[in-house]
Order: C-alpha cells, then sequence, then structure tokens
C-alpha cells in the first residue's frame, strides 16, 4: 500500500506551478487591465473637472475677454496635463448660464459684471492597449462662473 501512495504521490509533482501558471494567466492579467483602464477613465473624468475650473477661473480673472479666451485654454491645458493625459485631448468650450454642456460651443462669454456661463472641458479618455481609432470615450467638466459684480473701472 505505501508502494501505491508513493507512486500517486509523485505524480503530482510540479502541478501547484502549472495550476499557478494557469490561474495568473486566466485571472490576475484581465483584472490587471480592468484596474488600469478603469485608473485611465477616472484620470480623464479628473482632468476634465480640474480643466473646466481652472480655465473658469483663468477667464473670470481676465482684463479682457481675447486675454481671458487665451488663458482660459492654456489653464485647461495645464490641468490636464497635471493629469498625466495628453494636452492635445482637451476641448473648452462655453455656454449661456443655466445651459449644459451638451448646448455648448457658440457662446463667448462678455465678462460683464455679475455675467454667469458655464465652462465645459471635454478630454478624450484613452484606455490603454486600445487602437488609437478609438476615441470614442469622452469625459466632460462643468463649472460655472460668475463674474464679480462689483469691478472698479
Amino acid at each position: 500500500m505505501s508502494w501505491l501512495r508513493q507512486r500517486l504521490g509523485s505524480g503530482e509533482r510540479g502541478s501547484a506551478m502549472v495550476e499557478f501558471v494557469f490561474v495568473a494567466l486566466v485571472v490576475f492579467v484581465p483584472l490587471v487591465y480592468v484596474v488600469a483602464g478603469f485608473s485611465a477613465v477616472q484620470r480623464g473624468v479628473f482632468a476634465s473637472t480640474a480643466a473646466a475650473r481652472e480655465a473658469g477661473r483663468a477667464l473670470a480673472t481676465a482684463p479682457d475677454v481675447g486675454t481671458g479666451l487665451a488663458r482660459a485654454e492654456r489653464a485647461a491645458q495645464l490641468a490636464v496635463a497635471d493629469q498625466s493625459v495628453d494636452a492635445t485631448d482637451v476641448r473648452v468650450a462655453y455656454a449661456p448660464a443655466g445651459a449644459g454642456c451638451d448646448t455648448a460651443g457658440g457662446y463667448t462669454p462678455a465678462l460683464l459684471p455679475g455675467e454667469e456661463f458655464s465652462v465645459c472641458a471635454t478630454v478624450t479618455v484613452r484606455v490603454p492597449l486600445l487602437p488609437e481609432f478609438v476615441d470614442t470615450n469622452t469625459a466632460t467638466g462643468q463649472f460655472v462662473v460668475e463674474t464679480d459684480r462689483y469691478v472698479g473701472g
């Protein structure tokens, strides 16, 4: 009987290594990819929110509209780059008070005292290991700006 146990026991030698490799390939690799994909999406959401906020602040404190729009664009690019997202993937648009980001684009703020408008920043989210042409995933951040009512002039 001891001969049979010894014979059966030696047949499983090395099977733990095979099982570990199998489990690692089937479970851990997809799990790591899902975590990396979720991180990329979350980074895009943070980048769009920060870009909208910083662009709104830069525009609201500008002395004139032309300078403000240039400052807002640069502020959005810096905020997106701070989140390790490609700064060329950000688009900044403006919407009148009460309108959502889906209508943004045709409105330009006048920076009048007490004016209220929305800044919408859209960032393209790229998930790792997907081809470049798969860029339909976007994150949009919105920030509502109200310029100062009392401005010395």
